[in-house]
């Protein structure tokens, strides 16, 4: 398979500029043989403004609203189109956010709301597993008495042939070439596999057999 994808958990960190702290993976993935770069804004309402960003920083599908995004992607018939593109092409795929969640089987442990319908849940299916990006641990200290993001993945697990869910961090991002996959960044991920402990993966963690076990 000829799949290359740098799947990021947020776009920008605090304290930060736009994709800034992760600007060297960036140019890495890419390398200096890429001279273009196809950016996807449909996960914003405001796509020029969007863009824009986009290109003055590095100039790839974007961040926002995950429901958003998706649905566009159905509407204009894109989600095809970009997973033949990427796996029998080997065109490069990056996705930060939301990019990165409609990259895997379904937007099912995203964390937005559900502000406009697609057609299905099911995403482009680039990986056989699903992303929680922005991932909060629970705050001990904490008077907030909603569920904690743990808790909805667990939930979602409660569910039969589920797949798993890579909570990536803030900071943390995941890079996959062929079979391979790599966690980068500067914070760790936690998986979730149903019927399984949680677990907690460092950066530089070869985290290869998401892609051959789908639970």
């Amino acid at each position: 398979m000829k799949r290359r994808l740098l799947l990021v958990s947020n776009s920008t960190v605090h304290g930060g500029g736009y994709l800034e702290h992760c600007q060297q993976q960036i140019k890495d993935f890419f390398g200096p043989q890429v001279k273009r770069i196809l950016f996807v804004p449909y996960a914003l309402h405001n796509q020029d403004s969007y863009t824009k960003t986009a290109r003055d920083k590095l100039k790839t599908l974007g961040g926002g609203n995950t429901f958003r995004l998706l649905k566009a992607l159905y509407d204009h018939n894109l989600v095809t189109e970009i997973k033949n593109r990427v796996l029998q092409d080997g065109v490069p795929y990056m996705g930060s956010s939301a990019g990165s969640n409609v990259a895997t089987v379904s937007i099912n442990t995203t964390n937005d709301m559900p502000i406009v319908y697609p057609p299905t849940f099911s995403a482009i299916g680039l990986v056989p597993f699903n992303i929680n990006p922005h991932y909060l641990d629970p705050d001990p200290n904490s008077k907030h008495m909603g569920e904690t993001r743990e808790q909805r993945i667990l939930q979602y697990h409660e569910e039969p042939d589920t797949p798993s869910v890579l909570g990536l961090r803030e900071g943390s991002m995941l890079l996959v070439e062929g079979n391979q996959a790599t966690l980068l960044g500067s914070t760790k991920a936690r998986l979730f596999q149903r019927g399984k402990p949680t677990t907690e993966h460092d950066p530089g963690s070869d985290l290869s057999f998401l892609l051959t076990d789908a639970q």
